[in-house]
Protein backbone atom coordinates (compact mmCIF):
# COMPACT_ATOMS: atom_id res chain seq x y z
CA UNK A 1 0.00 0.00 0.00
CA UNK A 2 1.12 3.85 -0.92
CA UNK A 3 1.87 5.49 2.51
CA UNK A 4 0.49 8.82 1.20
CA UNK A 5 -3.04 7.62 0.49
CA UNK A 6 -5.21 8.42 3.35
CA UNK A 7 -9.08 7.82 4.03
CA UNK A 8 -11.50 9.88 6.12
CA UNK A 9 -14.66 8.68 7.13
CA UNK A 10 -17.13 10.52 7.92
CA UNK A 11 -19.24 9.13 10.44
CA UNK A 12 -20.92 12.58 12.07
CA UNK A 13 -24.37 12.69 10.88
CA UNK A 14 -27.73 11.99 13.06
CA UNK A 15 -28.95 9.49 10.17
CA UNK A 16 -32.61 11.68 10.18
CA UNK A 17 -34.18 9.48 7.53
CA UNK A 18 -33.76 6.48 8.98
CA UNK A 19 -35.62 7.58 12.36
CA UNK A 20 -36.76 6.17 14.50
CA UNK A 21 -34.32 3.47 14.64
CA UNK A 22 -31.49 6.00 13.88
CA UNK A 23 -31.83 8.70 16.74
CA UNK A 24 -30.12 11.20 17.79
CA UNK A 25 -28.24 9.12 20.32
CA UNK A 26 -27.02 6.32 18.41
CA UNK A 27 -27.25 7.59 14.64
CA UNK A 28 -27.14 4.81 12.18
CA UNK A 29 -23.91 4.25 11.12
CA UNK A 30 -23.38 2.66 14.57
CA UNK A 31 -26.21 0.14 14.22
CA UNK A 32 -26.13 -3.06 12.94
CA UNK A 33 -28.97 -3.25 10.06
CA UNK A 34 -28.08 -6.49 8.28
CA UNK A 35 -27.55 -8.92 11.26
CA UNK A 36 -23.81 -9.15 10.33
CA UNK A 37 -22.56 -7.95 13.88
CA UNK A 38 -20.64 -4.55 12.33
CA UNK A 39 -21.81 -1.69 12.02
CA UNK A 40 -21.91 0.44 8.86
CA UNK A 41 -18.71 2.17 10.27
CA UNK A 42 -17.34 -1.12 10.49
CA UNK A 43 -17.53 -2.28 7.63
CA UNK A 44 -16.66 0.70 5.94
CA UNK A 45 -13.38 0.48 8.20
CA UNK A 46 -12.77 -2.97 7.36
CA UNK A 47 -13.28 -1.68 3.42
CA UNK A 48 -11.02 0.45 3.24
CA UNK A 49 -8.21 -1.16 5.38
CA UNK A 50 -7.59 -3.45 2.58
CA UNK A 51 -7.02 -0.20 0.71
CA UNK A 52 -5.02 2.51 2.52
CA UNK A 53 -2.59 1.39 5.27
CA UNK A 54 -4.80 1.24 8.74
CA UNK A 55 -2.30 4.16 10.16
CA UNK A 56 -3.91 6.35 7.60
CA UNK A 57 -7.34 5.88 8.14
CA UNK A 58 -9.13 9.14 9.93
CA UNK A 59 -12.84 8.87 11.51
CA UNK A 60 -14.37 12.95 11.25
CA UNK A 61 -16.99 12.61 13.20
CA UNK A 62 -19.41 14.84 16.50
CA UNK A 63 -17.56 14.73 19.93
CA UNK A 64 -20.99 13.21 20.99
CA UNK A 65 -20.01 10.02 19.38
CA UNK A 66 -16.50 9.87 20.16
CA UNK A 67 -17.06 7.02 22.72
CA UNK A 68 -18.91 4.90 20.32
CA UNK A 69 -16.07 5.30 17.93
CA UNK A 70 -13.51 4.10 19.97
CA UNK A 71 -15.92 1.47 21.36
CA UNK A 72 -16.59 -0.13 17.47
CA UNK A 73 -13.31 0.73 15.75
CA UNK A 74 -10.18 0.05 19.15
CA UNK A 75 -7.57 0.05 16.69
CA UNK A 76 -7.98 3.70 15.49
CA UNK A 77 -6.24 5.88 18.38
CA UNK A 78 -7.52 9.00 20.14
CA UNK A 79 -4.89 11.03 17.60
CA UNK A 80 -7.10 9.63 14.22
CA UNK A 81 -10.48 10.70 15.21
CA UNK A 82 -11.90 14.55 14.68
CA UNK A 83 -14.53 15.17 16.51
CA UNK A 84 -16.49 18.44 15.74
CA UNK A 85 -17.84 20.26 18.75
CA UNK A 86 -20.62 21.89 16.64
CA UNK A 87 -21.97 20.35 13.62
CA UNK A 88 -21.08 22.68 10.65
CA UNK A 89 -21.91 20.14 7.63
CA UNK A 90 -19.12 17.78 5.42
CA UNK A 91 -17.60 21.46 3.76
CA UNK A 92 -15.97 22.45 7.29
CA UNK A 93 -15.27 18.70 7.78
CA UNK A 94 -13.42 17.98 4.99
CA UNK A 95 -11.62 21.55 5.20
CA UNK A 96 -10.47 20.15 8.97
CA UNK A 97 -9.70 16.85 7.55
CA UNK A 98 -7.36 17.66 4.38
CA UNK A 99 -5.30 20.53 6.34
CA UNK A 100 -4.92 17.80 9.54
CA UNK A 101 -3.75 15.41 6.73
CA UNK A 102 -1.15 17.88 4.66
CA UNK A 103 0.65 18.61 8.14
CA UNK A 104 1.27 15.20 8.44
CA UNK A 105 2.19 14.44 4.59
CA UNK A 106 2.37 17.07 2.18
CA UNK A 107 2.18 14.76 -0.60
CA UNK A 108 -0.81 12.81 0.97
CA UNK A 109 -3.87 11.84 -1.30
CA UNK A 110 -7.01 11.48 0.41
CA UNK A 111 -10.33 9.57 0.09
CA UNK A 112 -13.01 10.88 2.19
CA UNK A 113 -16.36 8.80 2.13
CA UNK A 114 -19.50 8.60 4.56
CA UNK A 115 -19.93 5.61 6.84
CA UNK A 116 -23.06 4.39 5.24
CA UNK A 117 -22.54 2.76 2.01
CA UNK A 118 -23.01 -1.21 1.27
CA UNK A 119 -20.97 -2.55 -1.95
CA UNK A 120 -21.96 -5.82 -3.44
CA UNK A 121 -18.32 -6.33 -4.99
CA UNK A 122 -15.58 -5.16 -2.93
CA UNK A 123 -13.24 -6.14 -5.35
CA UNK A 124 -14.09 -4.07 -8.18
CA UNK A 125 -15.04 -1.36 -5.57
CA UNK A 126 -11.04 -1.26 -4.35
CA UNK A 127 -9.90 -1.21 -8.56
CA UNK A 128 -12.00 2.01 -9.07
CA UNK A 129 -10.62 3.52 -5.43
CA UNK A 130 -7.03 2.90 -6.39
CA UNK A 131 -7.74 4.19 -10.24
CA UNK A 132 -9.46 7.15 -8.79
CA UNK A 133 -6.50 7.70 -6.67
CA UNK A 134 -3.54 7.01 -9.16
CA UNK A 135 -5.99 9.59 -11.18
CA UNK A 136 -5.62 12.38 -8.86
CA UNK A 137 -2.05 11.74 -8.06
CA UNK A 138 -1.02 12.62 -11.48
CA UNK A 139 -3.71 15.47 -11.93
CA UNK A 140 -4.77 18.16 -9.90
CA UNK A 141 -8.00 17.61 -9.60
CA UNK A 142 -11.12 16.69 -7.50
CA UNK A 143 -12.58 13.68 -8.27
CA UNK A 144 -16.25 12.26 -7.33
CA UNK A 145 -17.76 8.26 -8.18
CA UNK A 146 -20.73 8.33 -10.02
CA UNK A 147 -22.98 5.18 -10.04
CA UNK A 148 -24.59 3.63 -13.03
CA UNK A 149 -28.79 4.52 -12.13
CA UNK A 150 -30.72 1.06 -11.62
CA UNK A 151 -34.23 3.00 -11.18
CA UNK A 152 -35.06 6.48 -11.34
CA UNK A 153 -34.43 7.11 -7.34
CA UNK A 154 -35.27 10.88 -6.06
CA UNK A 155 -33.63 10.24 -3.34
CA UNK A 156 -30.31 10.28 -4.45
CA UNK A 157 -28.38 13.84 -6.50
CA UNK A 158 -27.04 12.87 -10.23
CA UNK A 159 -24.03 14.14 -11.79
CA UNK A 160 -24.21 14.57 -15.70
CA UNK A 161 -21.22 13.28 -17.50
CA UNK A 162 -19.07 14.70 -20.70
CA UNK A 163 -17.79 12.37 -23.41
CA UNK A 164 -17.83 8.47 -23.10
CA UNK A 165 -14.61 8.26 -25.31
CA UNK A 166 -12.85 10.39 -22.63
CA UNK A 167 -12.72 6.63 -20.69
CA UNK A 168 -13.95 6.23 -17.20
CA UNK A 169 -12.95 9.17 -16.12
CA UNK A 170 -14.75 12.10 -17.37
CA UNK A 171 -15.33 15.49 -16.88
CA UNK A 172 -18.79 17.04 -14.94
CA UNK A 173 -20.94 18.71 -16.32
CA UNK A 174 -24.17 19.27 -14.27
CA UNK A 175 -24.25 18.24 -10.77
CA UNK A 176 -28.63 18.04 -9.48
CA UNK A 177 -30.10 17.67 -6.01
CA UNK A 178 -32.54 14.80 -5.90
CA UNK A 179 -34.74 15.36 -8.42
CA UNK A 180 -38.66 14.00 -8.87
CA UNK A 181 -39.42 11.11 -10.08
CA UNK A 182 -40.36 12.11 -13.65
CA UNK A 183 -36.80 14.16 -13.69
CA UNK A 184 -35.39 11.00 -12.44
CA UNK A 185 -36.46 8.64 -15.00
CA UNK A 186 -35.37 11.36 -17.37
CA UNK A 187 -32.09 10.97 -16.50
CA UNK A 188 -31.70 7.49 -16.19
CA UNK A 189 -33.49 6.99 -20.00
CA UNK A 190 -30.91 9.72 -21.29
CA UNK A 191 -27.55 7.78 -20.15
CA UNK A 192 -25.77 10.83 -19.36
CA UNK A 193 -26.48 10.75 -15.57
CA UNK A 194 -25.22 8.68 -12.66
CA UNK A 195 -25.58 8.92 -9.09
CA UNK A 196 -23.36 10.87 -6.88
CA UNK A 197 -21.91 8.26 -4.47
CA UNK A 198 -20.53 11.07 -2.16
CA UNK A 199 -16.93 9.51 -2.08
CA UNK A 200 -14.36 12.15 -3.56
CA UNK A 201 -10.58 11.85 -3.84
CA UNK A 202 -8.09 14.17 -4.33
CA UNK A 203 -4.45 15.57 -2.91
CA UNK A 204 -5.17 17.21 -0.02
CA UNK A 205 -3.56 20.13 -0.96
CA UNK A 206 -5.53 19.94 -4.39
CA UNK A 207 -8.93 20.12 -1.94
CA UNK A 208 -7.49 23.03 -0.09
CA UNK A 209 -6.30 25.49 -3.37
CA UNK A 210 -10.05 25.14 -4.00
CA UNK A 211 -11.46 25.90 -0.63
CA UNK A 212 -9.18 29.38 -1.14
CA UNK A 213 -10.56 30.03 -4.34
CA UNK A 214 -14.13 28.95 -3.60
CA UNK A 215 -15.13 28.74 0.17
CA UNK A 216 -12.66 31.42 1.29
CA UNK A 217 -14.15 32.03 5.00
CA UNK A 218 -13.39 28.42 5.68
CA UNK A 219 -9.94 28.50 4.47
CA UNK A 220 -8.70 31.78 6.16
CA UNK A 221 -10.21 30.22 9.25
CA UNK A 222 -7.70 27.26 9.35
CA UNK A 223 -5.15 29.17 7.21
CA UNK A 224 -5.30 31.37 10.81
CA UNK A 225 -4.24 28.11 12.99
CA UNK A 226 -2.45 26.19 10.69
CA UNK A 227 0.43 25.12 12.79
CA UNK A 228 -1.97 23.57 14.85
CA UNK A 229 -3.12 20.64 12.49
CA UNK A 230 -1.39 17.36 13.07
CA UNK A 231 -0.99 18.27 16.82
CA UNK A 232 -2.57 17.09 20.02
CA UNK A 233 -2.34 20.39 21.25
CA UNK A 234 -3.89 21.88 18.52
CA UNK A 235 -7.31 20.47 18.45
CA UNK A 236 -8.95 22.78 20.47
CA UNK A 237 -7.57 25.81 18.65
CA UNK A 238 -9.01 24.08 15.36
CA UNK A 239 -12.56 23.23 17.12
CA UNK A 240 -12.78 26.94 18.02
CA UNK A 241 -12.57 28.01 14.00
CA UNK A 242 -14.30 25.10 12.62
CA UNK A 243 -17.46 25.86 15.15
CA UNK A 244 -16.96 29.51 13.32
CA UNK A 245 -17.58 28.03 9.59
CA UNK A 246 -20.57 28.73 7.71
CA UNK A 247 -22.29 25.59 7.55
CA UNK A 248 -22.49 24.26 4.06
CA UNK A 249 -21.93 20.84 2.34
CA UNK A 250 -18.56 20.41 0.12
CA UNK A 251 -21.01 19.18 -2.80
CA UNK A 252 -22.73 22.96 -2.76
CA UNK A 253 -19.48 24.95 -1.83
CA UNK A 254 -16.64 23.22 -3.64
CA UNK A 255 -17.67 20.53 -6.28
CA UNK A 256 -20.61 22.46 -7.92
CA UNK A 257 -18.44 25.47 -8.51
CA UNK A 258 -15.30 24.08 -9.48
CA UNK A 259 -13.92 23.75 -12.97
CA UNK A 260 -11.90 21.12 -12.27
CA UNK A 261 -14.30 18.21 -11.14
CA UNK A 262 -14.05 14.84 -13.35
CA UNK A 263 -16.64 11.84 -12.02
CA UNK A 264 -14.87 8.24 -12.11
CA UNK A 265 -18.07 6.05 -13.74
CA UNK A 266 -18.45 2.77 -11.54
CA UNK A 267 -20.83 -0.05 -11.44
CA UNK A 268 -20.05 -2.23 -8.12
CA UNK A 269 -23.05 -2.68 -6.52
CA UNK A 270 -23.45 0.52 -4.61
CA UNK A 271 -26.48 1.89 -2.24
CA UNK A 272 -25.98 4.16 -0.09
CA UNK A 273 -28.02 2.82 2.99
CA UNK A 274 -29.67 6.45 3.65
CA UNK A 275 -33.26 5.84 3.56
CA UNK A 276 -35.93 3.03 4.51
CA UNK A 277 -36.44 2.42 0.89
CA UNK A 278 -32.35 1.72 0.01
CA UNK A 279 -32.68 -0.80 2.66
CA UNK A 280 -35.71 -2.24 1.48
CA UNK A 281 -34.17 -2.79 -1.93
CA UNK A 282 -30.57 -4.53 -0.30
CA UNK A 283 -32.89 -6.60 1.95
CA UNK A 284 -34.23 -9.99 1.60
CA UNK A 285 -38.01 -10.15 0.81
CA UNK A 286 -40.50 -13.08 1.17
CA UNK A 287 -43.28 -14.43 -1.60
CA UNK A 288 -44.90 -10.98 -1.60
CA UNK A 289 -41.67 -8.75 -1.64
CA UNK A 290 -42.08 -7.87 1.44
CA UNK A 291 -38.89 -7.42 4.12
CA UNK A 292 -38.30 -7.86 7.25
CA UNK A 293 -35.43 -6.39 8.97
CA UNK A 294 -35.71 -7.12 12.57
CA UNK A 295 -38.39 -8.60 14.64
CA UNK A 296 -41.29 -10.90 13.47
CA UNK A 297 -43.93 -10.75 10.93
CA UNK A 298 -46.88 -12.14 9.55
CA UNK A 299 -48.49 -10.62 6.63
CA UNK A 300 -51.87 -10.63 4.63
CA UNK A 301 -52.51 -9.56 1.89
CA UNK A 302 -49.49 -7.52 2.40
CA UNK A 303 -46.82 -6.35 -0.45
CA UNK A 304 -43.96 -4.83 -0.76
CA UNK A 305 -43.88 -3.71 2.52
CA UNK A 306 -40.61 -2.75 5.17
CA UNK A 307 -40.84 -4.19 8.50
CA UNK A 308 -38.63 -3.31 11.13
CA UNK A 309 -39.42 -4.17 15.25
CA UNK A 310 -37.81 -4.57 18.27
CA UNK A 311 -36.09 -8.26 18.63
CA UNK A 312 -38.84 -10.75 20.10
CA UNK A 313 -41.50 -8.45 19.40
CA UNK A 314 -44.24 -9.82 16.27
CA UNK A 315 -46.06 -7.45 14.13
CA UNK A 316 -49.01 -8.11 12.04
CA UNK A 317 -49.81 -6.59 8.52
CA UNK A 318 -52.79 -6.84 6.80
CA UNK A 319 -53.99 -5.48 3.44
CA UNK A 320 -50.88 -2.99 3.50
CA UNK A 321 -48.77 -2.84 -0.02
CA UNK A 322 -45.90 -0.43 -0.37
CA UNK A 323 -45.59 1.00 3.36
CA UNK A 324 -42.76 1.35 6.07
CA UNK A 325 -43.41 0.14 9.44
CA UNK A 326 -41.07 0.28 11.67
CA UNK A 327 -41.39 0.44 15.98
CA UNK A 328 -38.51 1.33 17.93
CA UNK A 329 -38.94 1.07 21.76
CA UNK A 330 -41.11 4.64 22.28
CA UNK A 331 -41.68 5.71 18.37
CA UNK A 332 -44.19 3.75 15.81
CA UNK A 333 -43.65 4.87 12.77
CA UNK A 334 -46.45 3.60 9.84
CA UNK A 335 -45.16 5.29 5.92
CA UNK A 336 -45.49 4.99 2.91
CA UNK A 337 -42.53 3.65 0.84
CA UNK A 338 -43.37 6.95 -1.54
CA UNK A 339 -43.21 9.06 0.89
CA UNK A 340 -40.45 8.56 2.88
CA UNK A 341 -38.41 11.92 1.92
CA UNK A 342 -40.80 13.66 4.51
CA UNK A 343 -39.61 11.40 7.42
CA UNK A 344 -37.09 14.26 8.22
CA UNK A 345 -39.82 16.54 7.94
CA UNK A 346 -41.60 14.01 10.79
CA UNK A 347 -39.39 14.05 12.64
CA UNK A 348 -38.54 17.73 12.91
CA UNK A 349 -42.67 17.98 13.90
CA UNK A 350 -41.61 15.69 16.73
CA UNK A 351 -38.93 17.90 18.02
CA UNK A 352 -41.02 20.80 17.85
CA UNK A 353 -44.01 19.11 20.02
CA UNK A 354 -42.24 17.15 22.26
CA UNK A 355 -38.76 18.70 22.11
CA UNK A 356 -35.68 15.69 22.28
CA UNK A 357 -37.47 13.00 23.91
CA UNK A 358 -38.03 11.43 20.70
CA UNK A 359 -35.26 12.13 18.60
Amino acid sequence: MDKNRYCVILAGGVGSRFWPSSRMERPKQFLDFFGMGRSLLQITYDRFSSIVPKENIFISTHEQYLGMVREQLPDVPRDRILAESQRRNTAPCVAWAAYHVRALDPDAVMVVTPADHMIASEAAFRDAILQGMGFVEEFPSLLTLGIKPTRPETGFGYIQVGDESSGAIRPVKTFTEKPNRDLAQVFVDSGEFFWNAGIFMWKAQTVIDAFKQYLPEISQRFESCVESFGRADGVETVQQQLAACPNISIDYGIMEKSSNVYVLCSNFGWSDVGTWGALYELAQKDACENAVLHGRSICYDSHRNVVSAADGKLVILEGLEDYIVTDSDDVLLVCRRSEEQRIRQFVNDAKTRFGNEYV
